[in-house]
């Protein structure tokens, strides 16, 4: 048993399935501007100065970096307060702007009416076909020039039909000749896969081949956390019904597969989708159906959305993207260099970027480019693609990084190919620290057999050590381990990849728990996702308010420990974001 405890230092993170030449630099210009928080003043009395504290403004540029804004940098317009009304004002900055709408009051002015707000919606945005409006939960304030607000419901709804199926149409509130606009839609499925005693989910998973090693120890950790809640009793009377095929990690089978879970299982949602083809495959089919996804088995950056109400794709392990800033930051800024590993990179060192060129790869080195340029070292980083199928490049591509002399190597790829270039970094001679994705961090990443000639580190998000719990680790890990032994899985209690699976099924339970006794459709389970944070057993927090679909953005720092009698990776940094790395 202590043996196995050993091997569990290994266990911080869950997984991601998943010729060169310099980049041409060009100038970066604005993409976007993204407000983070509004002005805390948003209504005035006529004559009013402009007050604009609380606004923050971020810059998002065309190379991936983004920027917070100051007063100083953006420009104000169509702030003006000589007359009572609703008004806009506008914030631009390189060429790209964003409204503000702000409302002035005339205490002369008496109780007419200037306009209608909706201060909550109705609790039901989604219809079938046929059904009627439902204004249950529907708040409207009518707003006066003077400045006097009150609750109406002497309004009438137009513009509203379910006779077609369609996305985000637009209905009015009308009142006395004012009206305000609000967003429906209509599916052909608002709920399914719920009885009155059964809730059914499912996914289409890697469990033969070469994932096998990872879809088997997932998918036994969703069962073994749904066992519990359903030896519980399960929530509100329904126990969890879990189906799942074997998509061989194949695009074309995962999303078959899918289609199948969706259209004839009859599924209320996809619980741990897994694996970087599978999900690359079938975003576009789940966002269209309006199916909830819960947890991705991957991070490819096409889960990411900065601000997506009511979006049924919620990942919860970081995306790549967000994994490959932090590593590279990691390298940069981190005292791992040096005879006493105390020293900081050199400010002029190179630094050597393996990558496989499929969605897990491309998406990682989109963030270690993107952390590049934000930290002034584009021009210190060389990119070589590779294969682990093809030696011979891979082995050209290692000797590059000794001709150049970089001072550390990132690698961003997934297991097999991590497995293959540390390899091939170690046969060539090369000794500078190798950072790499979470997705890596596990005992089966490396050759067991190899004494590695550098420092090896990874990501992690998971941290299961709690120097004063039970032989170390958490009482989170240990409620894991006994869940996992009690569900007849005692191999897996020790397996990086079964705790994944045991978190993508706590993260799913928690929004039907958070439905509670209301009506369990996918728009109430998405918008009780979105209600508040939601704690991850073993790590940190994922964050849906507000329609943020960034996945974890906070990960550990882990190391190699390849001397024992298995490899392990301990914590050498806690849980940290990227604003505090940069910050070393």
């Amino acid at each position: 048993m202590k043996k196995v405890l050993f091997i569990l230092l290994t266990l911080f993170a869950a997984f991601g399935l998943a010729a060169c030449t310099d980049p041409v630099i060009e100038e970066a210009t604005v993409d976007s501007l993204f407000m983070l928080s509004s002005a805390t003043k948003l209504e005035y009395q006529v004559g009013e100065e402009i007050d604009l504290a609380g606004l923050q403004v971020r810059a998002n540029f065309s190379d991936g970096t983004d920027k917070l804004l100051t007063a100083d940098d953006y420009v104000v317009s169509g702030f003006n307060t000589t007359i009572y009304g609703e008004k806009t004002l506008t914030i631009s900055y390189g060429g790209k702007s964003i409204q503000i709408v702000y409302l002035v009051f005339d205490e002369t002015q008496g109780k007419v009416l200037m306009l209608l707000k909706i201060t909550a919606l109705p609790t039901k945005q989604t219809y079938n076909l046929g059904e009627d409006f439902d204004n249950t939960g529907m708040v409207v304030n009518a707003i006066y020039r003077n400045g006097v607000k009150e609750v109406t419901t002497g309004y009438t709804i137009s513009e509203f039909s379910t006779t077609s199926l369609k996305t985000n149409a637009q209905a009015k509130v009308v009142m006395s000749g004012f009206s305000v606009p609000f967003l429906y839609s209509v599916r052909a499925i608002t709920v399914q896969g719920v009885t009155a005693t059964t809730i059914t989910v499912g996914n289409t998973a890697a469990t033969s081949g070469y994932f096998a090693a990872v879809g088997v120890p997932f998918n036994a950790g969703i069962q073994a956390y749904f066992k519990k809640i359903n030896d519980g009793g399960g929530i509100a009377g329904r126990t969890l019904q879990f189906v799942t095929y074997d998509d061989g990690f194949d695009a074309t089978n995962g999303l078959n597969y899918t289609k199948q879970l969706i259209e004839e299982d009859n599924v209320f949602a996809l619980v741990g989708h897994f694996g970087t083809p599978t999900v690359g495959a079938t975003v576009g089919l789940i966002q269209t159906v309006g199916i909830p996804m819960v947890y991705a088995a991957t991070g490819i950056n096409s889960l990411y959305f900065e601000q997506s109400v009511g979006n049924p794709v919620m990942a919860v392990q970081p995306i790549y993207k967000t994994d490959g800033r932090i590593m590279t930051a990691r390298a940069l800024n981190e005292a791992l260099f040096g005879a006493n590993k105390d020293q900081k990179l050199g400010e002029t060192a190179k630094i050597g970027v393996l990558y496989t060129a499929d969605d897990a790869g491309n998406s990682i080195k989109a963030g270690i480019e993107v952390q590049a340029i934000t930290e002034g070292r584009r021009n210190d980083f060389i990119y070589k693609s590779f294969s682990a199928a093809d030696t011979s490049a891979l082995n050209s591509a290692v000797l590059d990084f000794v001709t150049a002399g970089v001072g550390a190597v990132i690698v961003a790829s997934n297991q097999a190919p991590f497995k293959a270039a540390v390899g091939a970094l170690n046969s060539n001679g090369l000794t500078v620290p190798v950072f790499t994705s979470y997705v890596n961090a596990d005992a089966t990443s490396v050759d067991p057999t190899i004494n590695y000639a550098f420092d090896m580190y990874a990501n992690a998000w998971i941290d299961i050590v709690d120097p004063a719990g039970a032989y170390g680790f958490s009482a989170a890990y240990w409620t894991f381990a006994t869940d996992m032994t009690d569900a007849g899985f005692p191999n897996y209690s020790a397996n990086a990849f079964a705790i994944a699976g045991y978190i993508a099924a706590a993260i799913f339970v928690e929004g039907i728990e958070r439905v509670g006794t209301e009506t369990l459709t996918w728009e109430s389970y998405i918008k009780a996702m979105e209600d508040a944070p939601i704690e991850v057993p073993m790590g940190g927090t994922v964050d849906f308010t507000n329609g943020k679909r960034w996945g974890i953005a906070s990960m550990a720092l882990l190391k190699l420990d390849n001397s024992g009698d298995a490899p392990r990776w301990a914590k050498v940094r806690d849980i940290e974001d990227i604003s505090i790395i940069q910050g070393k």
